[in-house]
């Protein structure tokens, strides 16, 4: 196992499943150092499991790659519900704790960005099984964004989403780039005035 990779396994509370043991060990390992950086022996390593084990419950890498981006989109929609309950009936609120949550993620410094736009770079080849996951993914998410706009009553929420949808990315982008210096802050500045700017006449 490459010395750099942190064996997960001793995390895994016992007598998890071999199968949720490999997805656990995969998510850390693909999202910390690229899935292409990372084998299947490192994975079963990690997961504290054998090639023909990760192999019964998954065809091939590319399958647990598929499995991996998945289960962080399942997050990311996790994470939204978590806002509409913790907002209900307020979805300029809603939109405001969103902003904050990706500002806080931008300063934190184990964060590579997003794991679903970090594949679409790994991944250039449509023919992958994780091409579909991303593409339906980012489409959902932009969807879910957009009905958030819209249900704030500001101008143009349409438009809104798709703003404050490339401002993050790009935001993400920039901090692996350059750096997270001041980008959090710099974050919710922007968000405040593209919310400001759609809720004049």
């Amino acid at each position: 196992m490459n010395p750099n990779f942190v064996n997960t396994a001793s995390a895994t509370p016992a007598g998890v499943a071999p199968r949720e043991r490999i997805v656990t060990a995969a998510c850390d390992l693909f999202y910390r150092h690229g899935i292409r950086a990372v084998g299947v022996d490192a994975i079963a390593e990690a997961a504290g499991t054998n090639k023909m084990t990760l192999y019964r419950h998954f065809a091939s890498k590319d399958e647990l790659v598929a499995e991996y981006l998945r289960e962080r989109a399942r997050l990311a929609d996790a994470a939204w519900d978590r806002l509409a309950a913790a907002y209900p009936d307020d979805a300029l609120a809603q939109l405001r704790a969103w902003i904050a949550k990706m500002a806080e993620r931008l300063a934190n410094a184990d964060e590579r960005g997003c794991a679903l736009v970090n594949a679409a770079v790994e991944l250039p080849e449509k023919s992958h099984p994780a091409r579909r996951v991303i593409e339906e993914f980012k489409t959902a998410e932009r969807s879910r964004l957009t009905q958030v706009c819209r249900a704030t009553g500001l101008r143009d929420p349409d438009v809104l989403a798709d703003e404050l949808h490339l401002m993050l990315e790009g935001a993400r982008v920039t901090a692996q780039s350059v750096g997270r210096d001041g980008l959090s802050e710099r974050v919710m500045r922007m968000g405040e005035a593209l919310i400001a700017a759609h809720a004049g006449n």
